[in-house]
């Protein structure tokens, strides 16, 4: 179980020597998709690369846990908050894109979206299929985002970060061991930058590609609802996780104000007055049901940080 990590007045001077935003209790729903969650121990900010070298050793130092939280689009933030620190990537240093050549460097905080739109404002093909992932480059690669048959490691090159001993590195896409919807970079690392091969290509033929992708996202998807994305992993096999929910009859259950997604069977929805509380759980016994009726195990494909209410 997480606890609550004490942090003193001396601490929390020595972490206010950034350069970047540092907030104590800090609310966090209004930060997630999903708009619940309770508050960060510590939300920090960081101004650039040195200041995050700073944070990782700081918090190494005083064994502090570090927390990534991105644009939180894919992740549920429980009612007891999240303890120690949590890092919410920011400013021109995490989220500027730029050309290099035939390459598109990408900050860790940076849209996936205008990584996209970069990329087809310079001619450069390749990463259209981002344009209909909601969330950061950063968490693209931490869990191989992917979609439309497209994954994020296929157009990487590497990766920069820092590690938890605050050491900043570099990372060939060999070094990063993914897979589907995951990776193995090392423990602790945040992702800073990534640079993506995007080769050269037609302007009209990337755009209509582009909007494809995202009309196909919004006639299939509750793009316009509070819900946390893509719910559960795509089992091994031939039927989706969406296909397997929908045959444990579990479209439109509802666990409080959660619901499953009667569009899209693998969304979580809040209706209005959720906890993190109720979508976990409803998610909870979509897993079981589904176990129950087909016999396969659905692994969670969004993140859960924190702790319930009344734990931490």
């Amino acid at each position: 179980m997480q606890q609550k990590f004490p942090i003193n007045d001396t601490l929390k001077a020595t972490l206010e020597q950034i350069k970047g935003r540092v907030q104590f209790d800090a609310p966090l729903g209004a930060l997630t998709w999903f708009r619940v969650g309770g508050v960060a121990q510590v939300l920090i900010k960081p101004s650039d690369i040195e200041d995050l070298q700073y944070i990782q050793k700081v918090a190494l130092d005083n064994n502090l846990p570090v927390t990534v939280l991105g644009v939180g689009s894919n992740v549920i933030v429980r009612d007891g908050g999240i303890s120690g620190i949590t890092i919410k990537l920011g400013g021109p240093s995490f989220t500027m894109v730029y050309q290099e050549g035939n390459a598109i460097s990408a900050g860790g905080g940076a849209l996936d979206r205008t990584v996209a739109e970069t990329a087809r404002e310079f001619g450069l093909s390749g990463l259209e299929f981002l344009v209909s992932i909601p969330g950061t480059i950063g968490g693209a690669v931490f869990m191989n985002a992917g979609a439309y048959d497209f994954e994020t490691k296929d157009a990487l090159v590497s990766v920069e970060g820092v590690t938890v001993e605050g050491n900043h590195v570099t990372l060939a896409r060999q070094d990063c061991g993914f897979s589907y919807r995951s990776s193995r970079l090392p423990k602790g690392i945040i992702v800073t930058r990534a640079l993506f091969e995007a080769p050269s290509g037609g302007l009209e033929e990337i755009t209509l590609k582009m909007q494809g992708f995202l009309a196909k996202r919004e006639a299939t998807q509750p793009t316009r609802t509070r819900t946390g994305g893509s719910t559960f992993k795509n089992p091994p096999g031939e039927l989706k996780a969406w296909q397997l929910i929908d045959q444990a009859g579990c479209r439109g259950m509802m666990i409080g104000g959660a619901q499953v997604s009667h569009m899209h069977c693998n969304f979580l929805l809040n209706t209005g007055g959720a906890t993190a509380q109720d979508i976990e759980d409803l998610g909870e016994l979509v897993r079981k049901k589904v176990y129950e009726k087909c016999g396969v195990q659905l692994e969670w494909e969004i993140k859960r940080l924190g702790v319930n209410r009344g734990e931490g």
